[in-house]
């Protein structure tokens, strides 16, 4: 609220004028306050939470850093991690202690430690996974029991429950929020393709799908009702089950026991996505789209990615098609695989999935990987960032210490930088040393002369961009070189110059740029 003259500041930040702080959100639409804009202009450092996060950030602020290429714009990426003691089962727990012989798990952040799985034999990790979907199996019976009772079903009519779902049975995870980017529905694409593979006589496969739609969001309860309609099907009910009152207790069940973690997205809408994280914990394997933390994880033995149609803007097609993708790589890739048997009925190649799974997955997956990364990439950066601003400085005449003496000297220098910015120009700009026609590794040597309207040479950093010129004389994939200053011509004006191989051949364009 502001309810003085504006050179007095809000009640909130007493001193700040208000149009400074409504700038701190300004955008295009001049009746917007965007709090996103607003964070990244007061923040130090910014991140996405997995590398295609933090790549589609910076195309999508790409105008807060005008006349900077998007990969240039300084947003980085730090991948979320899960808590293992909260979702890993107690068995893979334990048998990480009788791995590393000791109650202390510190070491799962260790890679290292992981290998360790190399010495289990399969039909012992085949034992896990099988214990844990039959926990899962007993669990869902009694959730869907439940279900049926409060939707008004009499006792005597739910006698098919006890043999609904299969412990031999490959199981199929699918549970989130249910926002509408996340597809919930894209598996009933084409309900009789799908009906063929839950009712496979030699290679079934069974869906638990959990959601919870926010109360407000009418499309996520069409979609959740759509999912009903079809678990309720007399022909497919033991095959397929929607579970109310999503949960992080259901949850736990769900990553532990299902052998596949279903994830199928509208890419590239997932920021990261952290439930494949969780089933991977538990030796699950993903069938996904390369959406979130999967695109950068994937690495085509920990499960499977589902092809994407990212070009076509006509979402029902892409729909269709990313679907039937789907039904392609469960009916020949993914059940095949796992009732694929020795002669001890161990499905070899699916448990040698697993193994890698855990052994690759599991320490990348580990929030203590992700707190690591934060603390050596972010934190300490900006901490050793304010050290040096709150250093204190010397009074002019030296007599005494000034608090924040490296801040004020900051000040001081964006004062000076802002009143001269407006009047900085690149006079002249020469090239020479390339043959007629440019190869890759030819040496471009590039020559500027700078009007720094009072600025010191040392007080600012002159680059040359190079890039291929596509049809509209744009930079294509420009690379920057530092020029360095080499002189001062009569005019007055500051020389730069730079030397530099050319990073491809062909046709090339450059230009000169100055930054504080």
């Amino acid at each position: 609220e502001h309810t003085g003259p504006s050179v007095g500041g809000s009640r909130l930040l007493p001193g700040v004028p208000l149009e400074r702080i409504v700038a701190f959100g300004a955008e295009d639409d001049p009746t917007k306050f965007n709090m996103a804009h607003m964070g990244l202009r007061l923040a130090q450092r910014a991140n996405g939470v997995s590398l295609l996060h933090g790549r589609v950030s910076r195309e999508m602020f790409n105008e807060l850093w005008s006349g900077f290429d998007p990969a240039e714009v300084p947003i980085g990426s730090i991948t979320n991690g899960v808590h293992a003691p909260t979702w890993a089962a107690p068995q893979w727990m334990q048998l990480g202690r009788e791995l590393i012989g000791s109650v202390d798990l510190s070491s799962l952040s260790e890679p290292e430690t992981w290998q360790r799985l190399q010495e289990v034999d399969p039909g012992h990790l085949w034992w896990i996974r099988s214990q844990l979907r039959e926990t899962l199996i007993d669990d869902v019976r009694a959730r869907i029991r439940r279900s049926w009772l409060e939707r008004g079903a009499a006792d005597a009519e739910l006698g098919w429950i006890a043999t609904a779902f299969d412990p031999g049975v490959l199981t199929i995870g699918f549970a989130r929020r249910v926002p509408t980017y996340k597809r919930l529905t894209l598996m009933l694409r084409d309900p009789d393709r799908l009906t063929k593979l839950l009712l496979d006589n030699e290679r079934p496969i069974q869906l638990i799908v959990a959601g919870k739609s926010h109360p407000a969001d009418e499309g996520g309860k069409a979609l959740i009702q759509q999912i009903v309609r079809f678990a309720d099907r007399e022909d497919v009910r033991h095959r397929i089950a929607f579970l109310p009152d999503y949960d992080m207790s259901m949850a736990r069940k769900l990553y532990h026991g299902c052998d596949v973690w279903l994830n199928n997205p509208l890419r590239p809408l997932e920021a990261c996505g952290t439930s494949g994280m969780k089933s991977a914990l538990n030796g699950g394997l993903n069938l996904s789209i390369r959406d979130g933390w999967w695109d950068e994880w994937y690495d085509g033995e920990n499960g499977w990615e589902i092809p994407t149609a990212d070009g076509l803007t006509d979402e029902t097609r892409r729909d269709d098609l990313e679907a039937a993708a789907l039904y392609d790589l469960l009916e020949r890739a993914v059940a095949p695989k796992f009732y694929d048997r020795d002669d001890k009925d161990v499905p070899t190649r699916w448990v040698e999935m697993v193994r890698h799974t855990l052994q690759v997955l599991g320490p990348k997956v580990l929030a203590s990987r992700m707190v690591r990364d934060y603390t050596q990439k972010y934190y300490l950066p900006a901490a050793q960032a304010l050290r040096q601003v709150i250093e204190p400085g010397q009074s002019a005449a030296g007599e005494y210490a000034v608090p924040f003496g490296a801040a004020r000297e900051l000040a001081e220098y964006r004062r000076r930088v802002t009143q001269a910015w407006p009047r900085i120009m690149i006079t002249d700009v020469d090239s020479y040393g390339l043959p007629d026609t440019p190869l890759l590794g030819a040496e471009l040597t590039l020559t500027a002369q700078v009007q720094l309207a009072g600025l010191r040479p040392d007080e600012v950093v002159v680059q040359a961009v190079l890039g291929r010129v596509d049809t509209g004389d744009a930079l294509v994939d420009p690379a920057t070189v530092p020029m360095d200053h080499t002189g001062t011509a009569e005019s007055g004006n500051e020389i730069f110059t730079a030397t530099t191989p050319l990073p491809f051949a062909g046709s090339v364009g450059y230009t000169v740029r100055v930054l504080p």
